[in-house]
Formats: structure tokens, C-alpha cells, sequence
């Protein structure tokens, strides 16, 4: 089993921590990594985007103009659309694009992608990672300490934590997820995880 340094918010090594195989020693499987990233941005998507066909568009209840006689093409509605102001063919509507994948492809995908970071050498175990008061220089120090204050970071946090998310809040180049919000893309993109210690167990409890 991969065993990591544990840390404290001032970068101090504290103990050290025995991951589980199967959480964090996991082959890397990218055709699953791949299809959960996917899932999620398909997931993020609204679908919202649309057009109006000849029938939704106003006007264009009268016939412009006899059917023969005229000289020119016959035609039924201005709202056709070969005029302008007419109607859009073959145009967006309502949809969605949500996708889904098996429980146990989901936890095998999140399995490869915390079994990188570790391999890596990109996670980092941290004790105690909470602050008093919202401080973004609290972050900026951690993040110090391991050379990461322009590198992508992710905090994951025991449950929702108003400070740590705060503290980042103005830092565009960190994120922080509670536990419950883990997912394969924010650790996929960034170049240093901080995990809270207690977290290695709840991971442990749901995905063994």
C-alpha cells in the first residue's frame, strides 16, 4: 500500500498515512477516465439554445399573392424560410445532453484518477485543513510551501468549508470541493491536490 507524509496547514510533515490499493494503487484506465470526464461537461451543459421554425414564427397567415397569374413562383407564407424574416430549417431546439455511465465505471474512473495524482507524486495529505477566518494569504502560503502558488491546485475539504472556499475565492487557479463534490475532471486538471486527511477515509468508506 502507498504510504504519504501527512501535513499541516504551515507545511510541517505531522505523520504519515497508509492508502488503500484499491483507491489509490488502481491501473490507470483511460477509456473509463475518459468517458466520466465527458459525462460530466456533457452533464454541465443546458441545452437551452433554440430557433424558430416557420410554424412559431409570427406572421404569415395570409397568401402574398394569388397562386397563378403573377409571373412569379407561388409561394403561401413570408414566413417561409427562403424570405427573411421567415423561419430557420433544421435550427436548435431544447434538448438534453446529460449522460450516464455504471455506478461502478463512475468509481473506477475516480479510483484512476486519484491513483495518478499519487503516483505522480501531486497529492498531498494535509491535517487540519480548515482556517479560523477566511484569509487568502492562509492558501497562498500552503500553497508555498510546495511550490504551487501558479499551478492549479484543488482543495478537498471534510464537508463544506465556507472558509476554505472563501479564502479561494479570488484565486482563479485553485478550487475547492467538499468530499461529497469529488469528481474526475477537477483533479484531472490540476497540478497539485490537497487532501484533507479525514477525506481519505470517507473516500475509503464509499468507493471499497
Amino acid at each position: 500500500m502507498p504510504k504519504l507524509s501527512v501535513y499541516n496547514i504551515s507545511g510541517q510533515v505531522t505523520g504519515e498515512i497508509e492508502l488503500n490499493d484499491f483507491i489509490f494503487g488502481v491501473e490507470f484506465n483511460e477509456a473509463v477516465v475518459h468517458q466520466a470526464v465527458v459525462m460530466q461537461l456533457a452533464n454541465q451543459r443546458q441545452g437551452t439554445s433554440a430557433t424558430k421554425m416557420r410554424g412559431l414564427v409570427r406572421g404569415g397567415g395570409r397568401k402574398p399573392w394569388k397562386q397563378k397569374g403573377t409571373g412569379r413562383a407561388r409561394c403561401g407564407s413570408i414566413r417561409s424560410p427562403q424570405w427573411k424574416g421567415g423561419g430557420t430549417v433544421f435550427g436548435p431546439s431544447p434538448r438534453s445532453y446529460a449522460k450516464k455511465m455504471p455506478r461502478k465505471a463512475r468509481r473506477l474512473a475516480l479510483c484512476c484518477a486519484l491513483s495518478a495524482k499519487v503516483a505522480a507524486g501531486e497529492l498531498v495529505v494535509v491535517e487540519g485543513l480548515n482556517f479560523d477566518v477566511p484569509k487568502t494569504k492562509n492558501v497562498v502560503a500552503l500553497l508555498a510551501v510546495f511550490n504551487a502558488v501558479d499551478a492549479k491546485a484543488l482543495l478537498i475539504t471534510n464537508g463544506a468549508n465556507k472558509n476554505v472556499e472563501l479564502s479561494t475565492r479570488n484565486m482563479p487557479k485553485v478550487t475547492t470541493i467538499s468530499n461529497m463534490c469529488l469528481n474526475c475532471f477537477d483533479i484531472l486538471k490540476s497540478n497539485k491536490v490537497f487532501l484533507a486527511k479525514e477525506v481519505v477515509e470517507k473516500i475509503a468508506e464509499v468507493l471499497v
